[in-house]
C-alpha cells in the first residue's frame, strides 16, 4: 500500500482512495498515479513516464501524458490551476508532492 498525503493506492487490488472516498481509475490513470506515488517528492521525467506507463521510449503523442494527467487530477480533485498533489515542473517533469503545502518550482 502506498500512502502520500490523503491518497492511498493498493497496487495489488488496483484500488485508490482519497480520504475515505474510493476513486475509479482507468488502467493508464492508475499506472500514471502509481509511477508518481512510488517516488513522492521526486521529479519524474516525461521520458520515464512514457517508459513506465506506456512502455515506449518515444512520445507517440506529445499530449498523451497531459490528457491522462488532466483526467487523473479531475478524479482526485486536484485543482490544475493550483495543484497540491501532482505538480508540473516545466522542462523537468511531474512530482507527487509529499505534503500539501509544497510549492511548485
Amino acid at each position: 500500500m502506498l500512502a502520500v498525503q490523503d491518497v492511498r493506492l493498493d497496487p495489488t487490488s488496483r484500488q485508490v482512495w482519497r480520504g475515505d472516498r474510493e476513486i475509479r481509475l482507468s488502467r493508464k490513470e492508475f499506472q500514471l498515479l502509481h509511477a508518481l506515488m512510488a517516488r513522492p517528492g521526486d521529479i519524474v521525467t516525461r521520458g520515464e513516464l512514457m517508459a513506465d506507463v506506456w512502455q515506449t521510449s518515444f512520445y507517440t503523442n506529445s499530449k498523451t501524458i497531459d490528457v491522462h494527467l488532466g483526467w487523473l487530477r479531475r478524479k482526485l480533485g486536484d485543482d490544475p490551476r493550483n495543484p497540491t498533489l501532482i505538480t508540473t515542473h516545466r522542462g523537468r517533469g511531474l512530482r507527487f508532492e509529499p505534503a500539501a503545502d509544497t510549492i511548485a518550482s
